[in-house]
């Protein structure tokens, strides 16, 4: 996944053992203010969230970027909830830390999960919340096709002031079809 010519970073699968550099990266301001984490993050919450993300057979994904080791971003798809009627949807979050950021991991964490939606899940919709002032990351989500929905004001309190999120979704580009290819001639 690390193209040697420009990209320093591995992408792979987020695990348990990654706890302590989840809270270390949600220690910089500038990372969990644009998230809906809270300052002080605690490693064993973190080992806890991500523990849970292993059972088998689920649909989850939750990626990581490290160079030599040190997980230097995020970004997961996840359920939306356990409706069934909901079940062709997944939410997306990122988080990328600030040395890290504008430098190309997003997009190459992006095009991960819209491929593994599209091409392995069969995922219709794929939903996120950004902050309204959060602008590079709204042109990240357009750059993959997530399209404004709609938004919501006063939606969460930030550095002593509520502050407005957009909601941003993407549906797949080009739905699953049944292909006669696959279908024996025999």
């Amino acid at each position: 996944m690390s193209d040697s010519n420009a990209t320093p970073w591995t992408l792979r699968r987020a695990r348990p053992t990654d706890a302590e550099a989840f809270a270390r990266m949600m220690q910089e301001h500038e990372v969990f203010r644009q998230l809906l984490q809270l300052p002080f993050p605690d490693a064993e919450l973190w080992r806890q969230r991500l523990s849970n993300q292993q059972a088998p057979n689920s649909p989850e994904l939750h990626l990581v970027a490290e160079v030599q080791g040190e997980v230097i971003a995020s970004s997961g798809l996840h359920p939306v909830g356990a409706h069934l009627r909901r079940r062709h949807v997944m939410a997306l979050g990122m988080s990328v830390a600030v040395p890290w950021q504008r430098r190309g991991v997003g997009s190459a964490l992006m095009a991960e999960l819209c491929n593994y939606a599209d091409n392995w899940l069969g995922v219709l919709r794929i939903e996120l919340g950004v902050f309204a002032d959060n602008l590079s990351a709204q042109a990240l989500y357009r750059k993959f096709g997530f399209e404004l929905e709609g938004r919501q004001r006063a939606f969460a309190l930030r550095d002593g002031e509520y502050v407005d999120s957009l909601m941003m979704a993407r549906l797949h580009p080009n739905p699953p079809r049944w292909s006669s290819a696959s279908e024996s001639t025999a």
